[in-house]
């Protein structure tokens, strides 16, 4: 979603507010069309390109919000949508330096991953990330925050598996490693994906115990995610703000942005 500034020119909810969208689509044809129309005068072409720019991105907020006030329901009051839409804007502190990265320390763009290996979703998108990861290996940082669902019983044994594996180093391979399995999460899997990774297989099996220090991590992680909106997984963060219609493609439009 575009940054919305929550104009009184962008919301039309129960009568609270008029949106005056045909006049700004009627300038933004007339500025367009006297762009197209005008002598080679660099300067005044510039002028009227910011001003026909500017307009642009009345058009892109407008229709950022109206697609956000269809997507909850047009019942809502004005003050729950301007609450949602302030959410979605927000900027969190999700503490990214306690948990599993992986990609460049100091990358523009920071994704923060909260979810969980039992999550069948989780499983599908993980190729995905490791992917993306891979393609830009300098312009992006993946962060991993665990958010086991309570229905999910076996997702807290396999997070502390995780959490063994990265104790040897190995935590980003043995996470896409064991992401497939995400129907089959048992201690023989998990002892057999380390031992695929070549892990020392007697310090893992004592580090991948359950133990309250590595449930106080995965706790630690739940208690951030509920705080800053967290309901399901896979749930993504960039560069601090909740996304909710994540993709590659939103990635790869994200990337082009930060690094023209």
């Amino acid at each position: 979603m575009s940054k919305l500034g929550l104009r009184p020119v962008a919301v039309a909810c129960q009568n609270y507010y008029i949106i005056p969208m045909k006049k700004i689509i009627l300038s933004l044809f007339a500025l367009l069309a006297m762009t197209a129309c005008l002598p080679e005068n660099p300067q005044s072409n510039e002028a009227l390109q910011k001003k026909a720019d500017s307009l642009a991105t009345e058009l892109a907020d407008v229709k950022s919000v109206l697609e956000f006030v269809v997507e909850r329901g047009m019942n809502s009051s004005f003050e729950d949508i301007k609450k949602q839409i302030e959410q979605a804007n927000k900027v969190h502190d999700l503490k990214i330096e306690e948990s599993p990265s992986t990609g460049n320390p100091s990358a523009k763009l920071v994704i923060v991953e909260f979810t969980e290996f039992q999550c069948p979703y989780c499983a599908r998108i993980a190729p995905v990330l490791d992917s993306i990861v891979r393609a830009n290996p300098d312009k992006i940082r993946l962060v991993y925050k665990h958010f086991p669902l309570s229905f999910h019983q076996a997702a807290p044994a396999a997070g502390a598996a995780a959490i063994a594996a990265g104790k040897q180093g190995k935590f980003w391979e043995y996470r896409w490693a064991l992401a497939p399995h995400s129907s089959s999460l048992n201690d023989s899997t998990f002892i057999a994906l380390a031992e695929q990774l070549g892990l020392n297989i007697e310090q893992f099996k004592k580090d991948m115990v359950l133990d309250s220090e590595k449930q106080a991590t995965i706790d630690r992680d739940m208690k951030l995610g509920m705080e800053v909106g967290v309901q399901g997984t896979p749930n993504f963060y960039i560069n601090g703000k909740r996304q909710e219609r994540f993709s590659p493609q939103l990635v790869e439009q994200m990337l082009k942005d930060l690094y023209k």
